[in-house]
């Protein structure tokens, strides 16, 4: 196994974190800023009213691209076992 292999497989792995990650981080992110500017705007400062609704739309994120999330990871795993005996011999 060279180093070249190692980097190479460390590089797919987190492009596959960054890809599986983005759909969750993006909507919590996207709810946090309409949260803030709600607050702003009322001048409602509650930390339950900014936490609620962004990990109420982290589970519907989760329900809903979850079943991609979980098969995307299975395959990339899949792959790196099968790859195995081809790099160790």
């Amino acid at each position: 196994m060279t180093p070249q292999m190692v980097l190479t497989i460390g590089r797919e792995a987190l492009t596959l974190l960054l890809m599986i990650s983005m759909p969750v981080l993006g909507t919590v992110l996207a709810v946090g800023l309409l949260v803030s500017i709600f607050q702003a705007v009322t001048q409602i400062h509650e930390a339950t009213l900014a936490f609620v609704p962004k990990l109420v739309a982290a589970m519907l994120v989760f329900a809903l691209a979850g079943p991609w999330m979980l098969s995307t990871l299975v395959d990339y795993i899949r792959r790196t076992i099968e790859s195995i005996p081809g790099i160790m011999g």
